[in-house]
């Protein structure tokens, strides 16, 4: 049994996995804020869709924001500036699922719950790369 924490711990240390861990979770809240507004808020407005996307990401934003600060990247001090940071990425993120999203959607004939869990498989990368070496990036403490 002792050997089984130890492993675990291990696993619980891994940027990687933790990120994986709170990404998926922060995924599954915002694809389903997502199809909640998709199917039911904005189903009858014409590229509702978008707004859709929009909402959700309004939403899920903060909750990614304080669980990879905490969990994730485990950094403390200038929340302002991480935040913004934060956010910049996601805005360069949800530019390109406001470009794709439509493409896939309009040209491509797919479903719009079908097209955003494609769109998020690129978006997740691009996040993870973003927020690691730029929003909660930190310079290496000099040695005294």
């Amino acid at each position: 049994m002792h050997r089984f924490w130890n492993r675990l711990a291990k696993l619980a240390r891994d940027q990687r996995l933790r990120f994986l861990a709170v990404g998926g979770t922060n995924t599954v809240v915002g694809y389903a804020l997502f199809a909640v507004f998709d199917l039911f808020v904005y189903a009858a407005v014409p590229f509702g869709y978008l707004l859709s996307l929009v909402s959700a990401y309004a939403i899920a934003i903060v909750l990614a924001f304080v669980l990879y600060r905490r969990f994730v990247f485990q950094v403390t001090g200038r929340v302002w500036s991480d935040f913004v940071k934060f956010v910049s990425v996601y805005l360069v993120v949800i530019g390109v699922n406001l470009v794709t999203l439509p493409l896939l959607i309009e040209v491509s004939g797919l479903n719009s719950l079908v097209a955003q869990a494609i769109v998020l498989i690129a978006t997740t990368f691009m996040s993870f790369f973003g927020h690691r070496d730029f929003s909660f990036r930190r310079e290496p403490e000099a040695e005294s």
